[in-house]
């Protein structure tokens, strides 16, 4: 996963039709000449379990399977989201609680992207400091790249550092109704940044929370037990969620795949894909349902079937950049 996908990532909006890879490539570019390095911070870590997965899909499987696209090799099934979520709080309630990250301590994280329509995987690992001072990743060499962050107290910047993130976070309330309301109500949310060029989206507040929450579910191994199992409360109360079993992510693990039903015509779905178990963040799969054409073009930029994935192969707070946990 580079940057430019980090931060479109963590900000609470879903791209236009036709966009997914005009703007991440413009982002990309744009970032790379003012030398930012953008560290996506993924995924929660929920320790314990609530029975294996093939138990949890007997009781809630419903009776016909998806079919997956030409290009697609999964095979998922529909699942009742209610009870899967009710599961994945009751195993975050149990989890104990993890210490508070020093401003001087460094997220580290260590990912696979995959693009459709291509064999390559691409491995990206990253630091990021807490207080969002500094940042690192291995160079082409191999060698540890340091540096400061890109104009780290812009304003108009929405990508928080992982300490604001966290401030965010613990002033949620724990009632799922109120950590809702609060959450769909934040102005952060609704403003957010808006990247030259692009038109401002007038994203519904119920695709708005689904996003929020993903993000502060990816908070790994940093999130309060009953703070986490009302997030996964929450999810269940916003309308449209749905989740189907059997979705892989880059490194080809199946999960579950989390996802918002959207406009009956939209060429794409994309997936947030939990451990099946223990509910941890695995990665994101977008997955195209019919052919998408680029503006004048007769050729598809992206067939139906097609898949575009990521995954999140480790996740850790360590001392010092280059450290991995």
């Amino acid at each position: 996963m580079d940057d430019l996908r980090s931060l479109r990532e963590w900000r609470a909006e879903v791209p236009e039709p036709g966009q997914e890879w005009i703007v991440p490539q413009r982002r990309r570019l744009l970032t790379r000449i003012r030398g930012r390095r953008r560290v996506l911070v993924r995924r929660l870590l929920v320790v314990g379990a609530l029975g294996t997965a093939a138990a949890l899909a007997l009781t809630t499987l419903w009776p016909e399977p998806l079919a997956p696209g030409p290009a697609s090799t999964q095979s998922v099934v529909r699942l009742d989201s209610s009870v899967v979520l009710a599961g994945a709080a009751e195993v975050a309630s149990r989890r104990m609680n993890a210490p508070v990250p020093l401003p001087t301590q460094w997220h580290y994280t260590k990912t696979l992207d995959k693009q459709p329509n291509s064999d390559t995987t691409t491995t990206d690992e990253h630091w990021r400091r807490y207080d969002g001072m500094q940042a690192a990743s291995l160079g082409e060499d191999g060698e540890l790249q340091v540096g400061p962050v890109w104009n780290p107290m812009d304003a108009n910047d929405d990508d928080l550092s992982p300490q604001q993130y966290d401030a965010k976070l613990r002033d949620l309330p724990t009632d799922p109704r109120k950590l809702l309301a609060k959450i769909t109500a934040d102005r952060h949310w609704i403003e957010g940044a808006r990247e030259e060029g692009v038109a401002a989206q007038d994203v519904p507040a119920n695709l708005r929370a689904y996003n929020v929450i993903m993000l502060y579910l990816s908070r790994y191994g940093t999130m309060p037990p009953k703070l986490e199992a009302a997030m996964f409360r929450a999810l269940a109360l916003v309308p449209g969620v749905r989740i189907d079993q059997g979705v892989r992510d880059a490194a080809g693990r199946s999960g579950l795949g989390v996802w918002m039903e959207g406009p009956g015509d939209a060429p794409t779905r994309r997936y947030d894909i939990l451990d099946a178990r223990t509910y941890r963040y695995l990665g994101r799969q977008t997955l195209w349902l019919r052919d998408q054409f680029m503006s004048g073009s007769s050729t598809p930029s992206a067939r139906k079937g097609a898949v575009w994935s990521t995954a999140l192969l480790a996740s850790a707070i360590v001392d010092r950049p280059g450290e991995k946990g």
